[in-house]
């Protein structure tokens, strides 16, 4: 079991939450989280990059002149790669480099980067995060006041306008609902940020997949 502290916003524990290691797998699968890490980063990928070919590039593709008999050496069209304006040998094309895993690993590696970030004392969780209006000034007050002082994930229990208005200014920090949390982004943030009943409702979803 993890005893994890819940605080206030201004970084007062106020009660303790025990999590149960084996609803999020029980041990860390270095493996399945590479994996994961290596998939997000293909998926980031644009893909878009190509240049042209000699079938793409305008012009004619008569045969400039004869073969033989005239002193020059041979040329082929106009278009060929050694002439200036040619079309590009072995020329970049778009592709796709989109991997795929299947959704039960998705969830793993997902549990296997929330029980590592547990065991590393990189998660926080705070009881209530809530904003009259949304202002970065006081959603970054509210960080410092956590500790937080470098990257971070925020997980709400459902997407909250107002709190992803007062994070978006801020570097290096993403609010996502906790529903959507993958194995990537946590991995690639320093902590992550939970509501109390984000927390709470992610376990109750986690211990009814496993």
């Amino acid at each position: 079991m993890i005893e994890l502290p819940v605080k206030d916003k201004l970084g007062q524990t106020v009660e303790t939450i025990s999590i149960d290691e084996s609803i999020l797998g029980g041990k860390i699968r270095f493996s399945l989280l590479k994996q994961a890490l290596v998939r997000y980063h293909a998926n980031c990928r644009v893909g878009t990059a190509a240049t042209k070919n000699k079938a793409l590039v305008e012009g004619s593709t008569r045969k400039l002149y004869r073969q033989k008999h005239t002193g020059r050496a041979r040329a082929g069209q106009i278009r060929t790669h050694k002439r200036v304006g040619g079309g590009v040998a072995f020329a970049k094309v778009a592709r796709d480099f989109d991997q795929d895993m299947p959704k039960r690993q998705r969830r793993l590696a997902r549990d296997c980067a929330i029980l590592a970030k547990l065991r590393d004392n990189q998660v926080v969780v705070i009881n209530e995060l809530a904003f009259e209006r949304p202002k970065t000034k006081e959603m970054a007050g509210i960080l410092r006041n956590l500790g937080i002082n470098r990257s971070c994930i925020v997980a709400t229990k459902a997407l909250d306008q107002k709190v992803y208005l007062a994070a978006r200014n801020i570097p290096k920090v993403s609010v996502v609902p906790a529903s959507e949390l993958s194995a990537g982004p946590i991995l690639l943030h320093e902590k992550i940020l939970f509501t109390k009943d984000a927390l709470l409702s992610f376990l109750d979803r986690s211990a009814g997949q496993a």
